[in-house]
């Protein structure tokens, strides 16, 4: 199933965030809501975001690579099996242990401007 887009904006309508640190979901929800996006919804652990997508599957995501004691690539096998597109985020930029077949996900380096997440929006994580 093909996501949906607010407004023909091009910009996903439903974007969930998984991110530990409540500073900085805080700060994409804002930018996120004033980019238009119409639902945004912040996660802290591996658990929450897989019943999150279970209870409503997002047209989008933004994962911290790293969580507190885990990290979030079995969420990103789900959005996959999905075919939900996603950014990796993380503050460890090319260091970040990515598994190979994540190697080709676009990344956002923490902290992103809100041009480099705007323009993560339009591409869809694709």
């Amino acid at each position: 199933m093909a996501p949906a887009f607010s407004n023909g904006s091009g910009r996903p309508a439903d974007v969930l965030i998984v991110e530990d640190d409540p500073i900085i979901a805080i700060d994409f929800e804002d930018r996120l809501v004033g980019f238009g996006v119409t639902r945004v919804r912040s996660v802290g652990a591996v658990t929450q975001a897989l019943e999150a997508i279970a209870e409503r599957a997002p047209d989008f995501a933004l994962l911290d690579v790293e969580l507190i004691r885990e990290t979030s690539f079995a969420i990103a096998e789900r959005l996959v099996a999905l075919k939900i597109p996603f950014v990796f985020v993380t503050g460890y930029g090319a260091d970040a242990r990515i598994p190979p077949e994540f190697a080709g996900r676009p990344r956002l380096q923490k902290p992103c401007s809100s041009d480099a997440l705007e323009a993560a929006l339009r591409a869809r994580g694709t």
